[in-house]
């Protein structure tokens, strides 16, 4: 893929599309949301409603009607092949309710996100919070917005390492391997150690948007779940975050500290 395919006009126009899709996903889920009704299938691992394939299929039309040639890889309803396959063209991914099981339940901590890979990295995402009405943009090169705003890591209060507040995430494998899990116990455990509250979150992207804007001050992921990872890696590297990974475990913070003293408790 050339130069040529992610200019500034196409990640422009590519924004605008993800802000849309994302924004009516958005919409339709506050809606479900405060309705109240829930046509819910509880598994042995997860749970899976109405509102996610509600929602999944307007992200899906705003899509189709703008770019009918793109490859789409969606949570529900799986990959939908284009004029190419995700690895070497564009191909949309998409998660139209982040933190299904915070919404069955109630807790109004879930995301959409809908996010562009060009060759396989991601160059445009948007993330809303149907809830508190966020919404979140990143460019590959271009920075981070917040409802339209610019926003940076940076902007958060700066507290030592010792204070700050840590989101935690883990993936399907995770959940589906006790030595995984047992493993990921110990890395909460070792987090914990260093900083003032770890948040082990069900709604990635919410999180992921925290961090953007410094409210969050690190972020660690284990074995994380795709849809969710390609979205909040853009959205912490156009925000100015310092990264440190190694397989599957990732960790990212708003300062050199903060990264710092994670990896040293995680390694």
């Amino acid at each position: 893929m050339d130069d040529s395919s992610t200019a500034d006009d196409d990640r422009e126009a590519f924004a605008a599309v993800a802000r849309a899709a994302a924004t009516d996903a958005g919409a339709y889920l506050r809606e479900r949301f405060a309705d109240g009704a829930l046509d819910a299938d509880y598994g042995a691992g997860d749970v899976k409603t109405a509102a996610d394939r509600g929602a999944e299929r307007r992200v899906l039309g705003v899509l189709r009607e703008a770019y009918p040639g793109h490859a789409v890889r969606a949570e529900e309803s799986g990959h939908h092949e284009g004029n190419g396959e995700c690895e070497g063209g564009y191909c949309w991914v998409v998660d139209a309710l982040d933190g299904t099981n915070n919404f069955a339940a109630g807790v109004p901590t879930f995301g959409v996100a809908v996010t562009l890979l060009a060759a396989g990295e991601p160059v445009v995402t948007a993330v809303t919070v149907p809830a508190l009405g966020d919404t979140y943009l990143a460019r590959r090169g271009g920075g981070v917005t917040y409802n339209g705003r610019p926003v940076t890591a940076a902007e958060g209060d700066g507290v030592p390492p010792s204070h700050a507040t840590v989101a935690s995430v883990i993936g399907g494998p995770v959940l589906a391997d006790d030595t995984l899990y047992d493993r990921h116990r110990e890395q909460v455990r070792a987090v914990r150690g260093v900083c003032k509250r770890v948040v082990e979150t069900w709604a990635p992207v919410v999180y992921w948007g925290l961090l953007a804007r410094g409210r969050v001050d690190g972020y660690v992921t284990f074995h994380p779940d795709d849809r969710e990872q390609v979205a909040g890696e853009l959205l912490a590297g156009e925000a100015g975050c310092h990264r440190r990974e190694d397989g599957p475990l990732s960790v990212f913070a708003r300062d050199e500290a903060t990264l710092a003293a994670l990896w040293d408790a995680l390694c």
